[in-house]
């Protein structure tokens, strides 16, 4: 992986236009809210003016870091749209379609910010770092450049951009960059101890319900290195819970001894299942998803297959036995 610099072009178009829209993919994780949220306040901080438009909702795991931050969601697009903005900064999404929003969003120029590989370079501007731990570092790194200075309210959401992304700085790409970047954040004033509770010590009970009926899903299979599990529709009705409520479960199975890759597999209203992938070490999960029209990192990744959650279940299984087996 290799470390790219800021485009100066990215850097004039920050400067010289005023106002921006921000959105990320689909069903944001921690980077997408984090980096969304954190980047509208920096801007901000430099005279702009912005607005977070996401398809989905916010997960409750992240509300708090939104908190006092008007952040639009669903398919209608922010009033005045397109003419109230001069373009739209895309973050985290290798595909414009990520978004969800893709057929409006192409009537504003684009920006594209992204840390995955094979990102499709879709915008005017784009600066793709796959060395970068999480977008939200890259966020920091336009701060420093553009002479920003943090608060508590832009410096938290991306630390929890930066934790989410690096899973508690225990991932490979936890790397020095990573630690460096989460102390400059702490030194800004980001709540680290905040983060962690809202993370890891504020979980619904909805939450912890589903988390104990997936786990009696679990499989291993490929001789211990392999787990499964899955979520269906009726779990979610017994728990009183949603799609929402399976942030971080994918993490139980991982941390079993001797387990080098795992998938969730999570049933969507129409039947279908939703894959989603993680590894460790040398096992790249991203080609898999790739394979399937998906993406993500190399131990993280997902994508969607036409199945019922227990044929889809068996085949991922199999795929993550020959993946294993080959790293």
């Amino acid at each position: 992986m290799g470390t790219a610099r800021i485009p100066e072009a990215l850097l004039d178009r920050l400067r010289t236009e005023h106002r921006f829209l921000i959105t990320s993919h689909r069903n944001p994780d921690g980077d997408a809210v984090g980096t969304s949220v954190g980047l509208a306040r920096l801007l901000r901080r430099l005279g702009k003016a912005t607005r977070v438009w996401l398809r989905d909702e916010v997960p409750a795991l992240y509300r708090p870091a939104i908190t006092g931050e008007k952040v639009l969601t669903g398919e209608r697009p922010p009033d005045g749209f397109p003419e109230a903005f001069d373009a739209c900064i895309v973050l985290e999404c290798p595909a414009l379609d990520r978004t969800g929003l893709d057929e409006v969003l192409g009537d504003l120029p684009l920006i594209n910010i992204d840390h995955h590989l094979g990102n499709g370079l879709y915008g005017e501007v784009n600066w793709v770092d796959s060395a970068a731990p999480a977008v939200g570092e890259m966020a920091l790194q336009l701060a420093e450049a553009l002479g920003i200075e943090l608060d508590e309210a832009a410096a938290t959401p991306l630390f929890l951009a930066l934790v989410t992304d690096t899973g508690g700085f225990r991932f490979a790409n936890a790397t020095a960059r990573a630690f460096s970047a989460g102390a400059e954040l702490v030194r800004e004033g980001a709540r680290p101890e905040r983060v962690s509770q809202w993370l890891y010590e504020s979980r619904p009970l909805p939450t912890v319900r589903l988390i104990g009926e997936a786990l009696r899903t679990l499989e291993l299979h490929a001789g211990g290195r392999v787990a499964t599990v899955v979520v269906t529709t009726e779990m979610y009705r017994r728990c009183d819970a949603d799609s929402q409520d399976t942030e971080g479960l994918i993490d139980y199975p991982r941390s079993i001894a001797g387990v080098e890759a795992v998938s969730l597999v999570r049933e969507l209203p129409d039947g279908t299942a939703k894959v989603s992938l993680r590894s460790r070490g040398a096992v790249d999960v991203e080609k898999l998803a790739r394979r399937h029209g998906g993406g993500g990192h190399k131990n993280a990744a997902g994508f969607l297959l036409e199945r019922d959650v227990e044929s889809a279940r068996r085949q991922v299984a199999a795929e993550l036995g020959e993946l294993v087996g080959d790293a």
